[in-house]
């Protein structure tokens, strides 16, 4: 088995991207307890414009095939069904280069699927994950110790797979990214702690920063993004990496501090799903190849801007030879300014 530079952990899906008529679909914006709400007739045969089938995809797999078309040794360690979806998501892993010797399938289990209503460019996503049984021993047993893992979304039944996984990876040194999903961020930095203290590089963004923190911190009203950074890093995490929407990404090491922004896009965005996974799991790659803190920083939105102008996180990754095209033919404001 080759030496893995990129072990992804975390559930796999599929995604049917379903584009909402905008003569059938509006948006809301008069509840007080949300910000928007989608809106459509209630008990009605409503028509859709389309729907697009996406294979093998999840927070940890968008990572895993990001860092494989990067060019690194990739895998992912997840579970799917023995069912015909549960294959077709193993073949679409392997067809994008991703090492499935972590994968497994389970018996009387059926593979996560998901439905995403798309209007405009968001997307509002039904989701449901199967009680598939996290066995952390059984997974890595006879198998390659990796260089670094990518830990994000698992099913809410999971809370015992994250301890092992801490103590897994500060047994054999391994180094850890860490980009919490929303069951994950609803859990909290104390029943977590460990993860935290056991995670290299941390991933979230602003508004996620101050979920996490509020319960242990006072943070105020509007605290600046270099009280976010360096409070979050005192949880435990060696690199914070926090990011702020249109208004760029932020990292910081515990020396330097470094704000990034936004590569602009060519055209305007067609689907923001997986904005977030490419950011995080090119920021961790070019760590990984030998990068500095401020350019892993320049590549991270780059692959950012390339997701969203494509239906789906997976089709508009791109390739080292790729990214650093961009890279040459950036403005010359796309430069890392240092804050701390």
């Amino acid at each position: 088995m080759k030496h893995i530079d990129f072990l992804a952990i975390g559930d796999i899906v599929i995604d049917a991207f379903i584009q909402l008529n905008k003569d059938q679909t509006w948006i809301e914006n008069d509840n007080l307890e949300h910000t928007k709400e989608l809106c459509m007739a209630f008990g009605s045969k409503l028509p859709y414009d389309q729907v697009d089938e996406i294979l093998g995809v999840g927070n940890s797999p968008n990572a895993a095939v990001s860092a494989a078309r990067l060019g690194l040794n990739s895998a992912l360690m997840s579970h799917v069904g023995k069912d015909e979806n549960g294959k077709k998501c193993l073949d679409a892993l392997e067809k994008n280069n991703v090492i499935i010797d972590y994968m497994t399938s389970e018996d009387d289990k059926k593979t996560n699927y998901h439905y995403v209503l798309r209007f405009g460019a968001e997307r509002t996503i039904l989701i449901k994950h199967d009680s598939f049984t996290y066995d952390l021993k059984k997974q890595v047993s006879d198998k390659s110790v990796p260089s670094w893992v990518y830990f994000s979304s698992v099913g809410e039944h999971g809370l015992p797979y994250h301890h092992e996984i801490a103590r897994w990876v500060k047994d054999n040194n391994i180094k850890m990214a860490f980009q919490p999903g929303t069951f994950q961020i609803k859990l909290g930095y104390k029943e977590l702690k460990d993860i935290y203290e056991a995670t290299e590089l941390f991933f979230c963004n602003r508004e996620e920063a101050m979920d996490i923190l509020s319960p242990v911190v006072n943070l105020g009203n509007d605290p600046d993004m270099t009280t976010l950074l360096q409070e979050m890093r005192k949880l435990g995490p060696n690199i914070v990496c926090i990011t702020d929407g249109a208004n760029g990404a932020y990292a910081y090491d515990g020396t330097d501090g470094w704000f990034m922004p936004m590569y602009p896009d060519p055209m305007p965005p067609i689907d923001r799903t997986g904005a977030g996974d490419s950011f995080s799991s090119t920021f961790t790659s070019a760590l990984i190849m030998g990068k500095s803190l401020d350019e892993a920083l320049r590549w991270g939105p780059i692959n950012s801007m390339s997701v969203v102008q494509y239906v789906g996180a997976q089709k508009g990754l791109l390739t080292t030879a790729q990214l650093q095209e961009y890279l040459d033919d950036a403005p010359t404001d796309y430069v890392a300014k240092k804050i701390i």
